[in-house]
């Protein structure tokens, strides 16, 4: 899953660590029609090495992502960044939707499934990450699909 070579490169654990301690997110949808990019903050959760979140049906996020899946999410610290690329797909297997809950009641103390709306996973396409202080040296890159 993670690099194979190279000084300074991440290790996918640092990932997870700025995942977890993320409050605010950003995620890039896709507007139907124009395909101009539609970027929004919010809450979520990296769980399983994946990006759970919520958003309502009728919102412009849900509306983009029911004309198309693709989008980037990523955390809200620009010196320590983490930039997630996928395809954002509706959760219905119950037990990803327990462990979603468990971590986003511990990290928000809520939980989003009372909200009867949607809730996605973003499963990682690819993952680019780097610290701003040894940039470009420690910039990495995850690939999980051929894409």
């Amino acid at each position: 899953m993670g690099p194979k070579e190279g000084d300074g490169l991440l290790p996918w654990k640092w990932v997870v660590g700025q995942m977890d301690r993320c409050r605010t997110f950003w995620l890039t949808t896709i507007r139907a029609g124009s395909g101009r990019p539609h970027v929004m903050p919010l809450w979520g959760v990296w769980v399983h090495d994946a990006f759970y979140f919520s958003t309502g049906r009728k919102s412009r996020k849900g509306q983009n992502l029911a004309a198309n899946a693709a989008c980037t999410v990523t955390n809200d610290d620009g010196e320590k960044a983490v930039i997630v690329e996928g395809d954002a797909r509706e959760v219905v297997d119950k037990n990803a939707l327990q462990s979603m809950a468990a971590a986003y009641k511990k990290k928000y103390k809520m939980d989003p499934r009372a909200m009867n709306e949607p809730i996605f996973v973003v499963k990682p396409d690819k993952v680019f990450a780097f610290i701003e202080k040894s940039f470009p040296k420690s910039a990495t890159r995850w690939r999980f699909k051929s894409s």
